[in-house]
């Protein structure tokens, strides 16, 4: 299960935001387009409202003013001007067709100008130059700092509403997205609908739904493939041992050992395929025991291999299944010995085993994704195994309620591109008993 472990492509980086705060920012976005187009729309038919207005009333005086100037000859009416220098061009132009005409005229330092232009007898121009009224100035920034204000509300509204929309939309897939890994890690009794719960029904429920479904798809083809192994296994125990017992009948010699060679490790096979599918099939007792922990490796290890070497740091008393606690070790060490390097030092410190070994380390799928059968590390498949001994070992652990990781051994600060100077397995024994794994523990 060892290959040396090559450097991962650097993901990009870029910022993740929550789905209430999008949902949020694009109902504050769309509200304040909205709001600025309406406050527009209003201020320009508010001004233009007002405009229309104040050109009547140009109009209206100037035509007092026409009539006065007729009887008496002169202006006799407020801003009232004969021949004004100042006239617009485009208003002159107007007055010479002969008739009234008003002209509106936009200056940066102050309000509009307000023009209106007459022709009376005698060649003349009768013109009439006002501004816009102060009421008038006041009522449009009174308008203004209300249509502002109520932008403002609308904008801060729409956020409130966009995070609580979405704050209910983001938890209700946050809850999917748990229960959807939950189902990946193998507890295949959750749902994701009943993990969002809810009354309101809308399109999460049918991811849901389709989640659901899928899950028990893939869960009912594992099973399928596991009653199938299982199965052939089974079947396949008889003839193997039969074929065992034959080959230990014949003659000595060369072809007789490599039979015997070959029977075994099919034998082997057939145990290892039948072990993974009572571990699958979840149906394993851990049968408990108080043991001292640093002891019970010391004297197995040695009875396995006495050149390993075993450093108890500190001891301690547990609550486990001494033969599963030994397979898992057994396991470990036969990893170690079979893809590793030598020296392979077994450490043992309060309930936590090391099992070390200065090889190339693990693999990186192994270290991402964990143990799985049938998977070697060697990309010809031309290694030894069959990639079943660490599946075994996390699922012996597993029974006992402990937790296999696996990891390598580098420098310190040394980056990913540096290879390997070993690999270590640590199985950390749980502190009580292992009730909470599935399992009911078997007194002996």
């Amino acid at each position: 299960m060892r290959g040396i472990r090559r450097r991962p492509v650097l993901e990009r980086m870029g910022m993740r935001t929550g789905l209430r705060w999008k949902l949020s920012a694009a109902i504050a976005l769309v509200g304040a387009l909205v709001a600025i187009a309406l406050s527009l729309v209003v201020h320009n038919a508010a001004r233009v409202s007002m405009l229309d207005n104040a050109r009547d009333l140009a109009v209206e005086r100037i035509g007092i003013a026409q009539r006065n100037y007729e009887l008496a000859n002169k202006p006799n009416f407020p801003n009232i001007d004969v021949d004004d220098p100042h006239l617009p061009p485009a208003l002159r132009e107007k007055v010479e067709e002969g008739r009234l005409a008003t002209f509106v005229s936009d200056r940066a330092d102050r309000g509009p100008d307000i023009w209106a232009a007459v022709p009376v007898k005698g060649g003349h121009v009768l013109s009439l130059h006002t501004g816009f009224t102060d009421r008038s100035t006041d009522i449009l920034k009174d308008l203004d700092q209300a249509l502002v204000i109520g932008s403002i509300a609308v904008v801060l509204g729409g956020s409130a509403l966009g995070v609580l929309i979405g704050g209910q939309l983001s938890r209700r897939l946050r809850k999917a997205a748990a229960a959807a890994n939950q189902v990946a890690k193998g507890e295949s009794d959750v749902r994701v609908r009943d993990a969002i719960g809810g009354v309101v029904r809308d399109e999460t429920d049918d991811l849901a739904r389709a989640v659901d479904a899928m899950a028990d798809a893939l869960q009912q083809r594992l099973d399928a493939e596991r009653r199938v192994t299982a199965d052939i296994a089974h079947e396949l125990r008889t003839p193997v041992t039969g074929l065992l017992t034959a080959a230990e009948l014949l003659p000595p010699g060369r072809p007789t050992e490599l039979v015997l060679d070959r029977a075994k490790a099919m034998r082997t096979l057939v145990e290892d395929v039948l072990e993974v599918a009572r571990l699958d099939g979840a149906s394993e007792r851990a049968e408990l025991q108080d043991i001292l922990l640093g002891e019970f490796v010391a004297r197995r290890v040695a009875a396995k291999d006495p050149e390993i070497e075993v450093r108890v740091v500190h001891e301690s008393e547990v609550t486990t299944d001494p033969r599963r606690l030994e397979r898992v070790l057994f396991n470990l060490l036969a990893n170690a010995a079979r893809h590793g390097k030598p020296p392979i030092q077994v450490t043992v410190e309060g309930r936590v085993i090391r099992v070390r070994d200065h090889g190339p380390g693990f693999p990186r799928d192994l270290l991402a994704d964990g143990p799985s059968r049938f998977r070697t590390g060697s990309a010809d498949r031309a290694g030894h195994g069959h990639g079943l001994g660490l599946t075994i070992a996390a699922g012996q652990a597993r029974v006992l309620g402990a937790r296999l990781t696996f990891r390598n051994v580098r420098p310190a600060g040394a980056p990913e591109a540096v290879p390997a100077e070993g690999a270590v397995a640590v199985l950390w024994l749980p502190e009580h008993a292992p009730t909470a794994t599935g399992s009911y523990p078997m007194l002996p």
